[in-house]
């Protein structure tokens, strides 16, 4: 199979060192651009690929490309993919995708009539923790707590612009809830949900959130309970990460360590070990994108995913930015 003619726009993005080495694998990268060139410029020795400091000239002077990876700044990324489904390129976009449930929309929306494939690393699917919550069949009620390093983190790793509310449409939220936001609608298969929401920026003081609490509720009684976070302390442990589920089959668990277990209701446990680092997903999720992307990337989360569960958070901050941190809506 030959290897696609790929463009990567703006690769200082924090995610970018766990894409890079399958990038290579599976990709013909034939440009990068990114307004950071001193820090793109490794990625782009390593692609062997010309560095431009701007996508459109990059994407003028690469017109031919067949794939494009898209990591830049959430304001831009409405912009970006725009011009490249104008020409036809499909592409790989972070999310979220933009700073409002429009943005996606539009994006959604001119793909569809393009015919050009969009797919989204919603990378936490069919990993080693979805897999194990799925014993439990579909959720009933279902809580996450996912919470990272504090959002100091961004201004050494190359993305300060994460911390700017108005470059990055929010913080915490915006940036880790939308995995989980999309394994509940997944799993319960539920296309409208009443969302609650609390926000708070207590911890770090800084114009971003770095806890929030979500709750969702399907019309059959269905509940997640998500919180994530900006607030773990800076170490190389990462991050806190615990998860249940029950369903009708039994209730599922994985915590931090990796420690899982499993209760039939018929009583029965069983336990494993998994790997809860998400950072492994990356990898394997680019050669599905090599291996799906002449058929518009069937398999993967799309941009119609992403819209499902970005109406989620944009309505959670639409609520807890008018002050109703109480209140409940449904969309």
């Amino acid at each position: 199979m030959s290897k696609a003619k790929t463009l990567v726009v703006s690769p200082s993005h924090w995610h970018v060192p766990l894409y890079a080495e399958a990038i290579a694998q599976a990709h013909e990268v034939i440009a990068v651009s990114d307004a950071d060139e001193a820090r793109a410029s490794s990625f782009a020795e390593m692609w062997e690929a010309p560095l431009y400091s701007s996508w459109r000239a990059m994407l003028d002077a690469h017109g031919n490309a067949e794939l494009a990876y898209v990591f830049a700044p959430h304001e831009s990324m409405r912009e970006i993919c725009l011009a490249l489904i104008e020409k036809g390129i499909p592409l790989v976009v972070e999310k979220p995708a933009g700073i409002s449930l429009q943005q996606v929309v539009e994006i959604k929306a001119a793909a569809q009539a393009a015919g050009v494939g969009v797919a989204v690393p919603l990378v936490q699917r069919e990993g080693p923790t979805d897999a194990w919550l799925a014993r439990a069949g579909a959720a009933v009620y279902e809580s996450v707590q996912f919470i990272a390093g504090p959002p100091d983190r961004y201004l050494r790793n190359g993305s300060p612009w994460m911390v700017d509310p108005r470059r990055a449409g929010g913080g915490c939220m915006i940036n880790l809830a939308p995995h989980f936001v999309d394994l509940f609608l997944r799993s319960t298969g539920a296309t409208d949900v009443t969302v609650g929401a609390a926000l708070s920026s207590t911890l770090h003081d800084t114009a971003i959130e770095d806890f929030a609490s979500l709750t969702l509720s399907t019309n059959d009684g269905r509940v997640a309970a998500i919180q994530v976070g900006y607030a773990f302390p800076d170490s190389p442990l990462k991050r806190h990460c615990a998860y249940m589920r029950i369903g009708a089959k039994g209730t599922a668990t994985v915590w931090s360590d990796g420690q899982a277990s499993f209760t039939s209701v018929k009583g029965t446990t069983e336990t494993s070990d998994l790997d809860v680092d998400s950072d492994p997903l990356y990898a394997p999720f680019v050669h599905r994108v090599a291996e799906e992307l002449s058929q518009g990337f069937p398999g993967l989360p799309g941009i119609s995913d992403l819209e499902a569960t970005m109406a989620v958070i944009w309505e959670a901050y639409s609520l807890t930015r008018k002050g109703s941190h109480d209140a409940d809506t449904s969309h």
